[in-house]
């Protein structure tokens, strides 16, 4: 395909996504039915389509329309691109017409400049005061793929050494010994040496903090409520905890045995029968459903589709995480509470709650982590049972 081709590829996938189709359906339906498609045609597409959905506001002021044309004519203004794609010419999008509106982003309003929906700005402001507009251009731009190293099989060196033996190139990430940033070949992690025997998971710095935060020591009892595909679950069953994992929907744990059977530790899963039998824990950890919105480099759309409604019934979750995982705590145990959030009606506002009606709990630490040029958006709260 040619450029202009892939270009004509997103505007149809993104109209398929305005219309209400989630971006991996649309982007998969696309393949499938344009199967003559190669990977770096496909890849290069998906680029296009997440790039545009992360700056939908203002491309589509650019092109002048909120529709899967006037989104990417914003994105090739935005790079200079428009005479060298809009040509017509085989299966290039048709020549810009004179009624199509070009718009100028110096007069462009707040949430269109920051690619951001006007409601959810007092969140950021509240959250982030004076941080809030440099946050909100970074999250316009693509997040880089970072790594944790499996301590229980190897050290960064090795890793490096071994993803190099693959054609990846990774760089140390300062101040996080576990963490390294993929350079060069990022899309052939999933099919390296490395990934395959368990020395590397793909893993957010912000998350490998987090964890270093928990205090993990050998033989710590730890469940980890909300495990999702237990990803935290691995980190600190490498460090030698003996970890336990939970969620209430038990089909998104499906992973974590043959996650962990590679990576070269042990996690037990535990269904709700199981869960009581098994607490008291030294610490619990809560990485609790949320908006998302310190990672929405990542997962664009979501920033999109959520809603007041919505982040009030996250906030519900939120409230009924923490009260059912706290008597599973050990008395002096931990309790920790985690979102990828920044926004206070996720973070500091539910552990508040929490606390005025838990006496038996106390405040140890609490940290949020902004999104930055090294790694997401996260939360962290430690608590400690009298």
């Amino acid at each position: 395909m040619t450029p202009a081709a892939r270009v004509a590829a997103a505007i149809e996938i993104l109209d398929d996504i305005l219309a209400g189709l989630g971006p991996e359906k649309a982007l998969t339906g696309w393949g499938r039915s344009h199967r003559f498609a190669g990977s770096k045609d496909r890849a290069a597409i998906r680029d296009h389509v997440f790039g545009a959905l992360r700056c939908r506001a203002s491309y589509a002021w650019l092109g002048g329309a909120e529709t899967g044309r006037g989104i990417m004519l914003g994105a090739m203004r935005s790079a200079g691109l428009v005479d060298e794609v809009f040509t017509a010419v085989g299966h290039a999008p048709a020549v810009v017409d004179t009624d199509e509106v070009v718009g100028d982003l110096v007069n462009a309003p707040r949430s269109v400049r920051l690619d951001m929906p006007e409601w959810l700005l007092p969140l950021f402001d509240e959250a982030l005061k004076a941080e809030a507009d440099p946050v909100l251009e970074r999250l316009q731009a693509r997040a880089g793929v970072f790594l944790r190293v499996n301590v229980a099989m190897g050290d960064a060196k090795e890793a490096i050494a071994s993803l190099a033996d693959d054609g990846i190139v990774c760089e140390c990430v300062n101040d996080i010994n576990t963490a390294l940033q993929v350079v060069e070949n990022e899309r052939r992690v999933a099919l390296s040496t490395a990934y395959e025997n368990g020395l590397i998971e793909l893993q957010d710095t912000s998350s490998q903090v987090a964890i270093s935060e928990l205090e993990i020591t050998k033989g710590l009892r730890v469940l980890d409520y909300c495990a999702g595909g237990g990803g935290k679950a691995l980190a600190m069953a490498a460090l030698g905890a003996e970890v336990s994992a939970y969620d209430i929907d038990q089909a998104r744990m499906q992973d974590i045995t043959p996650r962990a059977k590679r990576a070269g530790v042990m996690i037990e899963v535990l269904s709700s029968e199981d869960l009581k039998n098994a607490a008291p824990f030294d610490l619990v950890l809560c990485d609790a459903p949320c908006s998302g919105s310190g990672t929405w480099r990542r997962t664009p759309a979501a920033k999109w589709d959520l809603t007041a409604e919505r982040l009030a019934e996250l906030n519900d979750m939120q409230d009924d995480v923490l009260q059912s995982a706290a008597p599973l705590v050990a008395q002096g145990g931990t309790l920790a509470y985690a979102t990828c959030s920044v926004f206070e009606c996720e973070n500091s506002e539910r552990v508040d709650a929490f606390l005025a009606g838990r006496p038996d709990y106390k405040l140890l630490s609490s940290r949020l982590i902004t999104p930055h040029a090294q790694g997401d958006g996260f939360f962290l709260t430690r608590m400690r049972r009298n």
